[in-house]
């Protein structure tokens, strides 16, 4: 009994009707009124409050302001994360290719290489190593083709010759006054001729370095095929920039007599093949 007249209790509570009034404070005048239950209150709060998270979240989840929240990840953030990281990686590879090519020429600036010997063909055979790899067997309509070109060139005024030797141009023309000496770590040739003679790059090539240096003032050095770099020291003046591309026999300097390590004018000529210094007598002659 007790119990049933306690719920009846509560039950009467939360239905028991109250008005809420609004009211003029100078006039006491009624501006609003409205008749609410406890229920209708907690009903009308409960609902609010669910409307509310789940804006909330609706407005996180589908707006910029999830990028916000700390421990949200964004679809967009992870992409450029991912760009940014594939960027960083290739700088990477790029400066340490740049750190290893620039060491390389800093070696040969510097004459600070091991010594490695080479055959006298040894750069020819490089320029034809990768003919000889070829399968040169003819096929049947390579045979062919070649009875068709025959037929059309065979009364052409104008014979084609095509020279696999590969030939280095010579830079100047004069006596050497000091030779190739490996263990005096003098890589290279002096050749005695006047001041500002011109000199010619010894093969087609790009010139990857041109600059003033206090040592052997001003320094061409040109980069060929078959992995082979010449260098000219000891020069007056400039005709080419880095970067530029030059054709065998092609005028890149004017000889001088600076630099520190000079004692006279001539032009100080080096070889260099796939990083190792090689006797330039070997291949060019000077006289």
């Amino acid at each position: 009994m007790a119990k049933g007249k306690k719920q009846k209790k509560f039950t009467k509570k939360l239905l028991h009707k109250y008005r809420l009034v609004i009211l003029n404070e100078d006039t006491f005048e009624e501006k609003f009124a409205v008749k609410l239950t406890r229920l209708n209150v907690f009903v009308i709060i409960s609902l609010t409050a669910i409307v509310l998270v789940i804006g909330t979240i609706l407005l996180i989840a589908f707006t910029s302001l999830r990028e916000y929240i700390p421990g949200y990840s964004s679809t967009s953030l992870k992409r450029q994360a991912t760009e940014l990281e594939i960027k960083t990686d290739s700088l990477q590879q790029v400066l340490e290719a740049n750190e290893i090519y620039y060491a390389s020429i800093k070696r040969v600036l510097t004459g600070d290489v091991q010594t490695a010997e080479f055959n006298k063909d040894s750069i020819i055979q490089a320029a034809n190593l990768e003919a000889q790899q070829l399968n040169l067997e003819p096929t049947k309509e390579d045979s062919i083709l070649r009875e068709i070109v025959d037929k059309e060139d065979k009364y052409n005024l104008f014979d084609s010759a095509i020279s696999n030797n590969f030939v280095l141009f010579p830079p100047v023309s004069g006596p050497i006054s000091e030779t190739y000496n490996v263990e005096k770590k003098h890589f290279a040739v002096d050749i005695a001729v006047p001041e500002n003679t011109p000199v010619k790059a010894t093969a087609d090539g790009t010139v990857i370095f041109a600059e003033w240096t206090a040592e052997t003032g001003y320094v061409v050095i040109i980069e060929h095929s078959n992995e082979l770099i010449s260098v000219y020291k000891h020069n007056a003046t400039l005709t080419k920039e880095q970067g530029d591309l030059v054709k065998a026999g092609e005028v890149v300097a004017m000889t001088g007599n600076l630099g520190e390590f000079t004692s006279g004018p001539h032009l100080h000529f080096e070889l260099w093949n796939r990083g190792y210094p090689v006797d330039p007598t070997n291949f060019i002659d000077f006289n």
